[in-house]
């Protein structure tokens, strides 16, 4: 897992409270920003309704917008998700509200269907400590559960409903109408909702890779199944949550993994080796036979069904003080372990996932450990040459010729070392975690709305083809929950598990850190009353990772429609269409200055989406 291992500024800045109010002061939060939203027309005297950008984090005392607006409005490509708030502001308490959507009624009878309009309810949860200078200890919105019955509003207090349009394959372009209705006892009202649905199509694949990590048996924990058919449906559909999000798992076979026995060779199978190499073969148990069969099925399933795009590939023994009863160093180790790596690249390469697997066996190395891993890279590239071998590390004169695909974090990533090492044929990804905090872009609840969309439009700028993140259902840790499991909607803070902790110590890592999805409502603690079949609950930075993986793949489609035009185009169409491609400063002008407003990421991705329609109009 991607823990960074000076976690001690993490602690060094959340014990300085007074230090953080400070900063607060100096800079207030993102979450009393009230420069945004429309006032609708479908308002009553006794509910406002208002709509904002879902690039927005409310708060639930965030006043009414003076400026009005007629509709919400949202663009998107086919297959594709996108979401805008419609906010209600009761003025007196109200009970049994519900919330529902129409059809919307397209160009020449065309109809995005209800079901493809998903409307869900955005849910608080409590900072108590916030996780740096931009959080502030009040509710912050995050969770985004779906109606399961109806709900009572309080008075004066901001309720926004994530309005969430699909727009399947093959919708036709054009502009659609429809209406989110409300009713509560003694309130009804219909808002307006109009989607614009741009004359192209989103692969079902994701162009960036991710890799984030999951634990399945916390999910079987939270949800209490213990019944393998249970699990399998459950799990499906927390795979159905990183599909519609285009993240991908570390591992989507979680349980299955290849059987091996080892066996030794006959003489005729060792013709034309060196003389000792076949003695050592026929002698001992130094070749390993490999049962495919379930772990293959598994993944083509998933891989198919999920549209994944990466997995994290074990081998076992790197580095290890002996293999197959022989000592590291020893010629029986090498032909034992080469032989396992030949084995599985090769059953890799012929079943059409050898460029998905990436070998990432150790995780943020300290200076000390460098010979160690740099060993490790040498044993790993005699035995599978032909497959990526990872490092969460900045590139290090002393790990050069290891890894061919770096993994910093944002903080350490070096665009002029990168662009040489790119050159030698590396690659890079990047991630982020517990750190680094305020100012660049984080992964925390307690952070702008636009940090995680914001990431990939900075990975795009810097020509990096993948994002990593460490977890994606810490809902809890045994250290600071050693009794009971945590819930994660009543303690929104990822506390820290190793390093020294203690149980029952509370350390900080970050309010939502390694947390982007939710358990049921239900199952929040961990002793739900029956077995548990939902699938998870999503989250606002969930939804914003999604929007960030769906704009680089705009990025993508335009330079793909650009390079397609070829000589159509003139010059100085060619010209503004390249602009296009660059990552305005208004966006990200470097990993620590970047929007904590949306409209600079909409406006430029609307301004693409238009381009990339008309070239294929051409």
């Amino acid at each position: 897992m991607a823990r960074i291992r000076f976690y001690q500024v993490c602690i060094f800045v959340a014990l300085l409270a007074g230090a953080a109010v400070a900063a607060r002061r100096e800079t207030p939060s993102i979450l009393f920003e009230s420069n945004y939203g429309e006032r609708l027309e479908s308002g009553t005297p006794e509910v406002s309704l208002w709509w904002a950008s879902s690039g927005w984090k409310v708060s639930q005392d965030r006043v009414v917008p003076k400026r009005s607006g007629r509709s919400l409005w949202v663009e998107l490509a086919q297959n594709e998700r996108e979401a805008a708030q419609l906010v209600v502001r009761p003025h007196r308490a109200l009970t049994g509200f519900t919330a529902a959507a129409s059809p919307l009624m397209g160009p020449q009878g065309s109809q995005i269907p209800a079901s493809c309009v998903e409307v869900l309810r955005v849910r608080y949860v409590h900072v108590e400590r916030p996780s740096d200078g931009w959080g502030v200890a009040a509710p912050w919105p995050d969770p985004l559960p779906p109606f399961k019955e109806p709900i009572s509003l309080a008075a004066e207090q901001n309720q926004p409903l994530w309005i969430r349009v699909y727009a399947p394959k093959g919708t036709p372009p054009g502009i659609y109408e429809g209406t989110i209705q409300l009713n509560a006892e003694g309130f009804a009202a219909e808002t307006p909702l109009r989607v614009r649905v741009y004359g192209f199509e989103l692969p079902d694949r994701a162009t960036c890779t991710s890799a984030f990590g999951f634990n399945a048996s916390t999910v079987y924990q939270y949800h209490g199944l213990a019944d393998p058919v249970d699990q399998r449906l459950v799990l499906d559909k927390y795979w159905a949550s990183f599909r519609d999000h285009r993240i991908t798992p570390y591992c989507s076979t979680p349980g299955i993994t290849p059987s091996v026995s080892w066996t030794t060779r006959s003489p005729e199978q060792c013709a034309g080796l060196r003389p000792e190499d076949a003695r050592l073969l026929q002698e001992n148990a130094l070749t390993p036979v490999i049962d495919w069969a379930a772990w293959d099925r598994e993944m083509q399933r998933t891989f198919d069904t999920f549209h994944f795009n990466s997995f994290r590939l074990g081998i076992p023994g790197i580095t290890a003080g002996d293999y197959q009863g022989f000592p590291a160093g020893s010629r029986g180790y090498d032909l034992a372990f080469n032989a396992y790596g030949h084995a599985v690249q090769e059953h890799l390469r012929e079943t059409g996932f050898l460029d998905e697997a990436y070998v990432y066996w150790y995780d943020e190395p300290a200076k000390a450990d460098y010979p160690l891993v740099m060993n490790g890279f040498r044993q790993l590239k005699a035995a599978v040459p032909d497959i990526t071998l990872m490092l969460t590390e900045q590139v290090d004169p002393e790990l050069i010729g290891g890894p061919n695909l770096w993994c910093p974090l944002i903080s350490y990533y070096k665009h002029d070392i990168a662009e040489e090492r790119r050159k030698a044929g590396d690659r890079f990804w990047w991630y982020v975690c517990t750190v680094p905090k305020q100012p660049f872009p984080g992964l925390f609840t307690d952070h702008p709305g636009t940090d995680l969309r914001v990431w990939l439009w900075m990975t795009w700028k810097y020509g990096i083809e993948g994002i990593l993140i460490w977890h994606s259902n810490l809902w809890t840790t045994g250290m600071a929950y050693p009794d009971e499991p945590q819930n994660p909607y009543e303690d929104t803070m990822s506390w820290m598990t190793g390093y020294g902790t203690k149980p029952g110590e509370k350390r900080p890592w970050g309010n939502g850190d390694g947390r982007f999805m939710y358990p049921p409502e239900i199952a929040g603690d961990a002793r739900p009353p029956h077995p548990v079949l939902d699938g998870p609950v999503d989250s606002i930075r969930w939804e914003m990772l999604r929007d960030g993986v769906e704009d680089y793949e705009y990025l993508v489609m335009l330079k793909k429609t650009i390079n397609q035009a070829g000589g159509t185009l003139s010059e100085r169409q060619r010209a503004y269409y390249k602009t296009l491609l660059e990552v305005p400063v208004e966006i990200a002008a470097d990993p620590r200055t970047y929007t904590k407003d949306p409209s600079p990421i909409e406006r430029q991705r609307s301004r693409i989406a238009r381009v990339i329609e008309k070239l294929l109009q051409q």
